[in-house]
């Protein structure tokens, strides 16, 4: 009977090596499908935030376009004759009914109207330049970032072939259920990080589309401030995607620094936490950038 025992014994080694071996493989292929949608995620955003809202989606900038020619412009005409008229009966009223004034008062306010006209007229080209210069900074840093935004799983991989090797089963078995939760949290923060990125284009065409109805108001030094106020929040808005671009490379850097090593389920846990702390940046980015620029 002692060959059966040696054949039991040997199938069990078989087993607990074949089921070892294939915890081990799918804990790596789990570990680094996770990190290779994330190097996806890292690029689609850097794509993203450097796109002006007509590259981004043409067909949703010409009906945003459209929409504000034909609806919000003619609204904002009534505007702007309203604060060029209103403009003009504070000069008059403040000059003692133009007494106390000269010609040059009644130029300067005609130079004013042909300005404000000039600027309603040409508001999306306004705007446009404003996203063409966030884009070009957006750009240029992309250019220099691009080896860095990468994540690197190579050595990470080799690290872990070490450790896991010396697992027994159920510490294998832990350690995979451990990644899958773990992968779907990180599922979710990159769909949270996807859906701030889209937002922020869904966000810019609406704040584009309302354009001529401030900007019908700089005209006048009391009205103006509502003009004022959207053309930094505009800036704001443009520039954010130089923020998100910079909390990004910021994180592809960190997190390439946790080693493997030591503790392979801190070290992964520590990657998680830094995934966390990216998705808190970028929805920070809004606030930031307004607040650099004064946005209310």
């Amino acid at each position: 009977m002692w060959y059966m025992d040696f054949l039991f014994s040997k199938l069990g080694d078989w087993i607990n090596d074949w089921l070892k071996t294939g915890l081990i493989k799918a804990i790596q292929n789990m570990y680094a499908g996770i990190f290779s949608d994330l190097n996806t995620q890292i690029g689609d955003i850097s794509v993203q935030v450097g796109k002006t809202p007509e590259q981004w989606n043409s067909g949703v900038f010409s009906m945003i376009r459209n929409l504000s020619e034909t609806v919000v412009i003619p609204i904002a005409g009534v505007i702007l004759t309203f604060v060029v008229c209103y403009e003009l009966i504070q000069m008059i009223v403040e000059k003692n009914n133009m007494h106390n004034s000269d010609t040059f008062e009644l130029f300067k306010w005609i130079f004013k109207t042909f300005v404000a006209v000039y600027i309603l007229t040409h508001t999306f080209d306004i705007v446009m330049s404003i996203f063409e210069v966030a884009q070009h900074v957006v750009a240029s840093s992309s250019g220099m970032l691009v080896g860095s935004l990468s994540i690197s799983m190579d050595d990470a991989l080799t690290a872990m072939q070490d450790q896991l090797n010396n697992m027994e089963i159920f510490e294998l078995l832990g350690f995979y259920l451990e990644s899958l939760i773990i992968k779907l949290l990180l599922s979710v923060m990159t769909v949270a990080a996807f859906i701030l990125v889209y937002g922020r284009m869904i966000e810019i065409y609406c704040v584009v589309s309302i354009a001529p109805l401030p900007f019908a108001t700089m005209a006048n030094r009391e009205w103006g401030q509502i003009g004022n106020n959207y053309l930094k929040s505009l800036i704001a808005l443009a520039f954010q995607g130089f923020l998100i671009l910079v909390c990004v490379a910021i994180y592809a850097v960190l997190i390439q620094t946790i080693p493997l090593t030591n503790n392979m389920h801190l070290a992964i846990l520590s990657r998680t936490g830094y995934t966390a702390l990216l998705c808190f940046a970028l929805y920070k980015t809004s606030a930031l950038s307004k607040s650099v620029f004064s946005a209310h």
